[in-house]
């Protein structure tokens, strides 16, 4: 009698040991995500079953101070194939240390700058998706994150329902542009109030421009590529700019997210101009601009994004045809689009000439055309040199960014996939038992 008093007082320490030990493992199995932050000991990390999105505990991180703090696991991918990663977000308290839409809770590539839109603030859940190309990768490591790359978050941030699919790139060179014309730029420069509008001539000017601009694509590449530009009016100011120490001031995407974001969520687009005015005979030293017409090399959520400042003089033929003057006024929209082709073929590996070199090659800034000649050799991979012919990969036109449409036919990777019983998480914990053992085993 006492021997089975003992055993049962045995049993029901043994069930309620198992028990704890359970939701311990509830609370700290993270699924292989690694855990890290950049300021070690600030951020909490824990799976949270009571606040979720779904039946599986979220994925919970409280920074009580800013810190940039990370779950984030490697992946491997197929190269030049687009990534759809996608989970339920929710924030309570979350706070930049700056103003900067790139820091808050996220999706990101770790490592870079490429992420998905932030939230900030309280908020209920929502779906955040962050899509992205592997160019020349066969690893990403993917973060969910409260945070960003060059600032830090404070708050708590819960993720859930994480999901990775796999698309389908385009094959094709037809390459779709939004050409933003911001009509008003309503600024404050060192407590100076600007407000400068783009007149009737520039827009007819503009508009005339960007066709150029379509024709010059298919004509210098030689019929490599297609362009093909929507037009959008913008009448809501633009009323930030960003400033570097380089070019002076500048419109970054942030700066108009919120007039263009709706357009580009209902579109696919490939590359994004955006036109504006910043200065005028009246202000012409109050925005500080540091000798740029264009700037290119920029991207929103991986789109191409360019910026195309109108000249200050009204008297200006830079984006105006005339035999006598200029014969090729879409040089400006040319050479920046080039400058996103450019950094794309560096990132898939290929070695080709900097744009702004034209002159180590032999090739001239001409009258009239300008640098019309270097174009289009650059564009054809049929610069001379000692070694060969150089230039710009007939591929490249056909690696674009990745977009929504690629995701029509998707193919989910079930890397994320949570256990959905008792059965499978323990069967999930002598997995990981077993992984971490032979893991110890083959560095001994």
């Amino acid at each position: 009698m006492k021997k089975s008093i003992i055993n049962s007082i045995t049993f029901i320490i043994l069930i309620i040991a198992i028990y704890f030990a359970y939701q311990f493992y509830q609370s700290h199995n993270f699924n292989d995500f690694i855990r890290s932050e950049a300021n070690l000991g600030i951020s909490e990390f824990k799976r949270d079953k009571f606040v979720k999105y779904s039946d599986s505990n979220s994925y919970k991180i409280t920074s009580t101070e800013f810190n940039d703090a990370m779950f984030s696991k490697e992946i491997k991918v197929e190269k030049n194939t687009p990534y759809k990663v996608s989970c339920m977000i929710k924030t309570k308290g979350v706070q930049a240390d700056k103003k900067a839409s790139s820091i808050g809770a996220q999706i990101s590539i770790s490592d870079t700058v490429e992420r998905s839109v932030t939230i900030s603030g309280d908020s209920d859940w929502q779906e955040v998706e962050f899509i992205f190309n592997s160019k020349n990768r066969d690893i990403v490591d993917i973060a969910f994150r409260l945070g960003g790359i060059g600032g830090y978050a404070r708050g708590e941030a819960w993720f859930s329902d994480l999901k990775i699919e796999e698309g389908q790139a385009e094959e094709d060179s037809d390459w779709n542009f939004a050409c933003f014309i911001f009509e008003n730029t309503n600024v404050t420069i060192d407590n100076k109030k600007i407000d400068i509008q783009v007149t009737n001539t520039d827009m007819i000017d503009i508009k005339n421009t960007i066709k150029r601009f379509e024709n010059s694509c298919k004509q210098l590449s030689e019929g490599k590529m297609i362009a093909k530009c929507d037009i959008y009016e913008i009448q809501d100011s633009i009323t930030s700019l960003s400033y570097d120490d380089e070019f002076g001031y500048y419109i970054a995407p942030e700066d108009i997210e919120t007039q263009i974001k709706d357009i580009i969520n209902q579109h696919n687009y490939d590359h994004i101009f955006v036109v504006v005015r910043l200065g005028n005979e009246e202000y012409q030293d109050d925005i500080e601009i540091r000798d740029w017409i264009g700037l290119g090399g920029m991207d929103y959520y991986g789109i191409g994004f360019s910026n195309i400042r109108l000249p200050n003089s009204s008297k200006s033929y830079i984006y105006k045809y005339d035999v006598r003057v200029n014969q090729f006024p879409e040089e400006v929209f040319l050479h920046e689009f080039l400058h996103s082709l450019e950094r794309t073929a560096k990132e898939y590996g290929y070695t080709i000439p900097a744009l702004h070199d034209y002159k180590e090659y032999g090739y001239e800034n001409e009258y009239l055309i300008g640098q019309k000649e270097w174009y289009k050799d650059y564009m054809n991979q049929e610069i001379y040199t000692s070694n060969g012919y150089v230039g710009l990969p007939n591929e490249i036109y056909t690696l674009k960014p990745a977009k929504k449409s690629n995701f029509e036919y998707a193919y989910d990777l079930k890397i994320y996939t949570e256990p959905q019983n008792i059965i499978e998480e323990i069967r999930n914990i002598f997995e990981n038992l077993f992984t971490n053992i032979g893991l110890i085993l083959g560095k001994s």
